[in-house]
């Protein structure tokens, strides 16, 4: 996949915040080298969070957003620092730009905790350092100049150390051998997008090309006529969610399997919460709400996977009156305590960042979090087997079915 063809989530976010007229969007602009935002000396030009997928050397692929002034007032001034500060939470590096002639204020002090308190790499750029009575910089800060441009190399080099080290997290590459065939199985139904393949789909046939690996891709209901041409049993097979108890029944028990979803959660860091989260299914009673929460927004089909299915199977398999609330892209609840569960998709149009932030919000407040993937193989009997890939977790499961017998 090429650098302009990386999908969003698959970029390093950098989140540009500070107060009215520091100089925000003047040095994006002078990072980028693009009119990215619109300039001006009046303070509070910026009134939503801009962002623009790019290439940014020597960064590579990313996301930049610029954010409006923290500092801005009223009503309106609240709702945009409200949203401001939303984007601290999908953010995979912070910069806090400062105005070097009136140094750094109350505002920028706490945005400078909140921002250690969640553990994100950062940088404090100094801007407008060229100025006559600039401040002298606090420790740590870097002095740049959006209008002249001094310092911005040494900024984005500087930017570009801080990024957190993505190298190693593979999404399947890493548990076949090279030559290894695995088999994909790729339902086309109603809720399968037009003419090509969903994202995870895509991402599992790369990276097992990368791996040396040959994946097959196949329907549901060609997989037994797939399995039966091939001259010895493949490395692994790798199915929809949907289409689980289907694959496994056609699947030799001896062949590993799982799913899509699974993996996902896996390459995002959170599948070992979603195993430990799925028990709360079966604690399920009359009355409880899950909430069910999505990366992505689309057009919903009569059989989408989150409003209709999950649904249906959930009370299918519980038995009990379970109430249902749903919520995509962006948005996603501050308050989760009215939940019994989440469960999330797989969030593939999610940064790790922002897949955390929404498993660490809702285990703060108690709530357990589990993904589409896991929840659909609990409800079909195959969690089990979908697990035998990881033996801890699948130890982690067994034992959670002997404590709940």
């Amino acid at each position: 996949m090429s650098l302009n063809g990386s999908p969003s989530a698959e970029r390093i976010h950098i989140g540009f915040f500070g107060c009215r007229n520091a100089g925000k969007s003047s040095l994006v602009n002078a990072v980028t080298g693009q009119a990215l935002s619109i300039v001006s000396e009046i303070g509070g030009t910026t009134t939503d969070p801009v962002q623009k997928a790019m290439e940014l050397k020597p960064l590579g692929p990313v996301v930049i957003i610029d954010t409006p002034g923290l500092d801005d007032e009223g009503s309106l001034g609240d709702l945009r620092v409200k949203r401001a500060e939303d984007t601290l939470s999908r953010v995979d590096v912070a910069v806090l730009v400062v105005d070097a002639t009136r140094g750094l204020s109350d505002f920028d002090a706490s945005l400078l905790d909140r921002i250690r308190e969640k553990g994100l790499p950062y940088l404090i750029a100094w801007n407008k350092s060229d100025l006559p009575g600039a401040l002298s910089p606090v420790d740590g800060a870097i002095l740049v100049s959006s209008l002249t441009g001094e310092g911005v190399d040494a900024f984005k080099e500087a930017l570009a150390r801080s990024l957190p080290d993505g190298e190693g997290a593979r999404l399947v590459g890493d548990l076949v051998e090279p030559g290894a065939v695995a088999v994909l199985v790729c339902p086309i139904d109603e809720s399968a997008p037009k003419g090509r393949l969903i994202l995870p789909q895509q991402q599992a046939i790369r990276d097992l090309l990368d791996a040396g690996g040959m994946p097959i891709v196949c329907r549901e209901t060609e997989l037994a006529k797939t399995l039966g041409r091939l001259s010895g049993p493949p490395a692994m097979v790798i199915t929809d969610s949907q289409v689980f108890s289907i694959v496994s029944d056609i699947v030799p028990d001896e062949v590993p399997l799982t799913s899509f979803s699974i993996l996902m959660a896996r390459y995002k860091g959170f599948l070992r919460a979603a195993v430990e989260g799925i028990v709360a299914v079966d604690d399920l009673k009359d009355g409880d709400k899950v909430l069910l929460a999505e990366g992505c927004t689309h057009h919903r089909q009569c059989g989408d996977i989150g409003t209709v299915k999950i649904p249906r199977w959930l009370k299918q398999y519980t038995g009990k009156d379970i109430s249902f609330e749903i919520c995509s892209g962006r948005d996603f609840p501050e308050d989760l305590t009215p939940y019994r569960l989440v469960i999330h998709c797989g969030g593939c149009m999610l940064t790790d960042t922002v897949i955390k932030y929404r498993m660490n919000t809702s285990l703060s407040q108690g709530v357990p979090f589990t993904n589409y993937g896991i929840a659909i193989a609990r409800m079909m009997g195959t969690l089990e087997r979908s697990l035998r890939l990881f033996p801890e977790l699948h130890k982690l499961i067994a034992d959670g079915d002997d404590t709940h017998r």
